[in-house]
């Protein structure tokens, strides 16, 4: 059956990324593969992984993917919803005393908040679609955001010594930023999530995502730090400061916080993996959750998390506040249990089929999973913001635009 992908023209993707990312400087290094009907049809590793070190980038190296872990610790808590441990509507207050009283900031700055008690609790559906009032101090959206920010809520995971217990008691002395199911808003829920596991399954977060999925699956290269034995593969990250200046170094290889152990495990945002490691996870998800006859889920429980839960059936660009910030795009695109979803093409102005789920990371990293192509698509780079560049949009024209039948 083949592939049905035309590689004279997907060879355009490696084209692109050479002269208008490496070439130019904008990128150090990049890594593209796509898949489509089980067969790799491009698998691109170009530039450097450390620019200073002019270390040419290899196929099997280690990325920060920031919140591309999302997607993974979603479907965590939802291995643990298939043993029927909570419900969906359930607050998660049960599990977490803490969040017993949540309330919503009215007016105020921290440490003087004017609050009021919030209309219902968080649930772990609202967790699971940021729909939770929660919020990321990065946003710089709300006097909400700027005690996260005095608090080091969202801090990098590898660089905060709380532990999740201790991190959660933290969080939930601050006002939320809405009423829960109010609208939507990225934030540090899925780190919640990733607490709500460890009390539902009696074990770290880090034991747990190994013997359940990354074991299982074969995923050697994906944790929360960097084994001694991997450095000389890990990628250093850079950020993107000015157009007149090439991106900065802020995350050295050799020097990261990522070798540390003992940082807060964070569900929203602290792992890192490679390429063929995400390649597994992305052919579960496509694959009603079996890859290489590994179950991890069952594919009813995918395809529920694949549709939009978004309260009142919107678009994140329609349940979302003004300033607010998301790795994809808002218009057209839903959002379900850990995943956007694709809703609207035409609205998004994007080339994709309905139903994609979809997400990417701090770091430019991205991926795709396209049910109906029986595609998935995962680039990875180390360029801080990842809203630097259009190049996920840019790369999703050529790729689609390579498909045959």
């Amino acid at each position: 059956m083949g592939h049905g992908i035309s590689l004279e023209k997907l060879a355009t993707a490696e084209s692109y990324l050479q002269q208008h990312y490496l070439d130019t400087g904008r990128l150090a290094g990049a890594h593209l593969r796509v898949v489509r009907r089980g067969e790799t049809a491009i698998d691109s590793c170009l530039g450097l992984m450390d620019r200073e070190n002019e270390k040419p980038n290899r196929p099997d190296a280690i990325y920060r993917i920031y919140s591309m872990t999302k997607p993974i610790v979603s479907v965590a808590l939802m291995m643990l919803y298939e043993r029927g441990l909570f419900r969906l509507d359930e607050p998660i207050f049960r599990y977490l005393p803490e969040f017993s009283k949540p309330r919503v900031r009215e007016a105020g700055a921290y440490p003087q908040f004017l609050t009021r008690r919030a209309s219902r609790g968080i649930t772990f559906t609202d967790l699971l679609t940021h729909q939770s009032g929660l919020t990321y101090g990065f946003l710089n959206a709300e006097n909400v955001d700027h005690a996260y920010r005095k608090l080091r809520i969202d801090t990098m995971a590898a660089d905060c010594r709380l532990s999740l217990a201790e991190w959660t008691e933290q969080l939930a002395k601050l006002p939320l930023v809405f009423h829960p199911g109010e609208r939507w808003n990225y934030s540090v829920a899925t780190d919640v999530i990733g607490r709500l596991i460890e009390v539902l399954s009696d074990q770290p977060l880090d034991d747990f995502l190994a013997e359940h999925i990354f074991d299982p699956l074969g995923m050697v290269d994906t944790h929360f730090d960097i084994p001694a034995e991997s450095l000389g593969r890990f990628a250093s990250c850079y950020e993107w400061r000015s157009p007149k200046e090439p991106a900065v170094l802020v995350d050295s290889a050799r020097q990261s916080v990522f070798h540390q152990h003992g940082g807060r495990l964070s569900g929203g945002g602290g792992l890192v993996s490679t390429v063929a490691d995400y390649d597994r996870f992305c052919r579960a998800v496509l694959g009603g959750g079996v890859c290489d006859g590994v179950r991890i889920l069952a594919p009813a429980t995918l395809e529920y998390m694949h549709l939009n839960h978004i309260y009142g059936g919107g678009d994140i660009a329609s349940s979302a506040s003004d300033k607010m910030f998301t790795e994809v795009q808002n218009q057209g695109v839903g959002f379900g249990l850990g995943f956007s979803v694709a809703l609207d093409p035409i609205e998004g102005r994007t080339l994709c089929s309905v139903g994609e789920v979809a997400w990417g990371g701090l770091a430019s990293t991205a991926f795709w999973v396209d049910a109906r192509e029986e595609m998935f698509v995962i680039f990875m780079t180390q360029l801080i913001p990842s809203a630097t560049y259009t190049i996920r949009r840019d790369l999703k024209s050529i790729i689609y635009g390579a498909l045959g039948d």
